[in-house]
């Protein structure tokens, strides 16, 4: 008996998620969690349901996560990233869909890092003329 399970990862800044869907009755489970035990932002948990929102299948699937990395935001843009590249498993008609509101884009924006002889990325040194 082999249940239908649709998998996808999804990345924001340094956060990866591995995001399971099988059909349910929209329990989402994040890192053994529940989304209200992990998530405790309502922000996050707004994300994370857009893909499902937009789509209509808010309800119809149980969500299993795994992410890793980064902070409470960007795990929370990856674990949306990767709900909408599973949701493409799915059914490939909501690719237009999910493209026109930009879920299949991976969000490329990291921290830009320090570079050496200043103090911060972009910051510098007070200059003094003498």
């Amino acid at each position: 008996m082999s249940e239908e399970r649709y998998y996808a990862t999804g990345k924001r800044k340094t956060s990866v998620a591995r995001v399971w869907l099988t059909p349910g009755e929209g329990n989402v489970t994040i890192n053994k969690r529940s989304i209200d035990d992990y998530l405790k932002r309502e922000t996050a948990k707004m994300i994370i349901r857009q893909p499902l929102e937009l789509t209509e299948t808010l309800g119809k699937f149980d969500i299993y996560v795994n992410v890793r990395g980064g902070g409470i935001s960007g795990q929370a843009g990856a674990i949306k990233h990767g709900i909408s590249k599973a949701l493409l498993e799915v059914n490939p008609d909501f690719r237009p869909l999910l493209k026109k509101s930009g879920f299949l884009t991976r969000d490329s924006r990291v921290k830009e890092r320090k570079k050496y002889g200043q103090p911060g990325a972009r910051k510098r040194f007070q200059y003094s003329k003498r």
